[in-house]
């Protein structure tokens, strides 16, 4: 999110762009959106100065795919229980799928608790500082290295979410929304848009996503309040229409997503491993109950016991 419509693509070879690849538009978008995010930025706990690299890796965990206002509750209750990663690896995997509650795709409760293991047992107990070590760490993927690197450390790094993937599709490529999936492009267009002092690139990193999360939102955007209206190539064409495939929201109501949920709450609550009989109670339709109840046995989050009963993961 940070050029003009006119910015010349960055050159092949540079992976990572130096100041001399800066331009003074590129400037021209940091600095309005830093001091932007400046005076609006939402007072979030894991933005704090003592909140430490684990709560921003337990923050980007949670917030993959569902709201602040969700992952708020769980986010503090967590960190009050688990407030270092060896806290979280002495547990059996099950609990962190407990306390994961309601949040929704459960199966980054067990990424996160293999992460917290994985940093215990190869790294003291520390979040490791460097994009490569948190790379090979299991369940992180290349977005979420980049933001603990740059959130947590002050690195120099491309971050991209939605948000952010938004931001730059509109003022600098002049399109509603980005591809459904990242590409190439992308990345490469956001490594040429990084300032090329750390500390300004990791703010850039979080005024930039913040500024698709309040103000260049998917729908009802507020173009009146954009730090950078004036330079968006998106606003600036008239605001085209979006021309790829149909972008529709994901159904819930009646999917195997909603039939997975409602058994993993039955084992959430349950004291004691949950006889068949009990899960077959969470849904009318046998076989789609089955096809889900196998699901969450195939993905690690629920273990079946001998006699036909079934609790949370427990190694």
């Amino acid at each position: 999110m940070t050029a003009t419509a006119l910015t010349p693509e960055p050159e092949p070879a540079a992976a990572h762009p130096t100041a001399s690849h800066a331009t003074d538009s590129h400037t021209a978008l940091h600095t309005p959106v830093i001091a932007w995010f400046a005076q609006n930025a939402r007072d979030l706990p894991w933005r704090r100065p003592d909140a430490g690299p684990w709560a921003v890796l337990v923050s980007e965990f949670m917030l993959q795919q569902t709201p602040v206002s969700r992952v708020l509750p769980v986010y503090e209750q967590w960190l009050a229980r688990w407030p270092r990663p060896a806290d979280l690896a002495k547990e059996p995997p099950g609990e962190a799928v407990r306390a994961w509650g309601r949040l929704g795709y459960p199966r980054r409760a067990l990424r996160l608790h293999g992460a917290a293991t994985a940093i215990t047992e190869r790294h003291g107990g520390d979040v490791p500082t460097q994009h490569a070590q948190l790379l090979a760490l299991p369940g992180i993927g290349e977005y979420t290295a980049a933001a603990v690197a740059s959130f947590a450390y002050a690195q120099r790094h491309a971050v991209l979410d939605t948000n952010v993937r938004r931001v730059l599709a509109r003022a600098v490529s002049g399109l509603r929304y980005p591809p459904n999936a990242t590409t190439a492009a992308e990345r490469k267009l956001a490594r040429a848009l990084l300032p090329d002092d750390e500390t300004t690139a990791a703010r850039w990193a979080a005024a930039s996503m913040e500024l698709g999360a309040l103000v260049c939102t998917a729908r009802n955007e507020d173009c009146a309040h954009c730090p950078i209206a004036s330079q968006c190539a998106w606003r600036l064409a008239g605001k085209p229409e979006h021309q790829g495939p149909p972008r529709r929201g994901q159904s819930y109501a009646g999917t195997d997503r909603q039939v997975r949920g409602k058994l993993l709450a039955v084992l959430r609550e349950a004291s004691a491993p949950v006889p068949q009989s009990v899960l077959d109670r969470v849904w009318d339709e046998p076989v789609q109950r089955a096809r889900a109840l196998d699901g969450l046995v195939a993905d690690g989050l629920v273990e079946p016991l001998p006699g036909g009963i079934y609790r949370l993961p427990q190694s």
